[in-house]
């Protein structure tokens, strides 16, 4: 018997999301649309320019993300990560607890320091550009792992961001080798274009000589694959994984498997916020995947959330919301 459905190990962060003007990015000298780490000198610097922006704060991480999304539809899933003991480092956990997620943050007393967070740019064209302090999480690592939940989970899934840790990539390939040796099937996402340019190395210890699952979008795609033919992509993108999902925005996702390509179309939304969407797509899709769903089936609902989620500010859905996607899956 399976007692968890998804094991993921990832960065424990808290997501502090502003609304920001174009020039007001390129005054702070935020890379656009993308993830970039910063120390707490940088952190003060920009919360200075932010001091009169209104702040939202929720639980993040893109693989707590995923864990939540999937514990919101019903499943059963463990997060393996690392907080502080602060007031940051209480706030995730008790997010993790009251969403229904099993972590190994409840086993441990957390050591003194300062909890991971984001801060979360959100322009008027949607895009999210993101500056990410890892404080505590920067120390990750294999005392984190609960081997006898892995090897009792039906997918281990290793968030991409980690190929930027030393300690945290050696806990994940350490997780990894537990799942394969147990059986257990194998998942992780790119997380971010940037990872693909400096960690490129640690993306490439994570996948390893291949995976089940893999998520990505288009543009960390191309730049996977150094093309920007299609063709091309999905030749390279279908060997890595049994199954890849290729995310395309609003022109919704391919799912990969060997040569076969199925194209799946996207819901029709005004997008406000695309952060968070990716992590979404991937919980809602490795929940419905466990719960006897296509493939196919399961890229349709994820699109599906992932819509809702860009369609709001937020990375993350109410449980009742999620409620709603659960009940657009057609019985088994």
């Amino acid at each position: 018997m399976n007692t968890y459905d998804l094991y993921a190990i990832g960065n424990a962060l808290v997501d502090s999301e502003y609304e920001v003007s174009d020039d007001h990015l390129a005054t702070m000298g935020v890379d656009k649309r993308h993830m970039t780490l910063i120390d707490a000198a940088r952190r003060t610097e920009l919360l200075g320019h932010l001091d009169a922006v209104h702040v939202r704060r929720t639980g993040g991480g893109s693989a707590g993300n995923t864990v939540v999304a999937l514990a919101q539809l019903g499943g059963k899933a463990f997060y393996s990560c690392r907080v502080a003991d602060d007031e940051l480092g209480a706030f995730y956990t008790q997010d993790l607890i009251a969403n229904g997620v099993a972590t190994n943050l409840t086993h441990t007393k957390p050591a003194p320091g300062q909890t991971g967070s984001c801060m979360v740019m959100v322009t008027p064209d949607a895009e999210r550009s993101m500056s990410t302090f890892l404080g505590a999480t920067a120390e990750l690592d294999h005392s984190a792992l609960h081997e006898k939940d892995i090897v009792k989970s039906r997918i281990y899934y290793m968030e991409g961001y980690l190929a930027a840790s030393p300690t945290g990539l050696q806990a994940a390939l350490q997780g990894r080798q537990i799942a394969r040796d147990a059986g257990v099937q194998l998942a992780t996402t790119l997380s971010d274009v940037s990872m693909i340019n400096f960690c490129r190395p640690g993306l490439d210890a994570i996948v390893g000589q291949g995976l089940d699952y893999l998520f990505c979008n288009e543009e960390e795609a191309q730049v996977w694959c150094g093309s920007k033919d299609w063709q091309t992509i999905c030749r390279r993108m279908s060997e890595l994984a049994r199954t890849v999902c290729l995310t395309r925005g609003p022109q919704g996702c391919v799912v990969l498997e060997g040569a076969q390509q199925t194209t799946v179309p996207a819901a029709s939304v005004k997008a406000l916020d695309t952060n968070g969407a990716g992590d979404m797509f991937a919980g809602v899709f490795m929940y419905a995947a466990t719960h006897g769903h296509s493939h196919a089936q399961a890229a349709w609902l994820a699109n599906q959330a992932a819509a809702q989620v860009v369609s709001q500010y937020g990375n993350r859905l109410s449980l009742d919301a999620m409620g709603a996607i659960k009940g657009l899956l057609p019985p088994n």
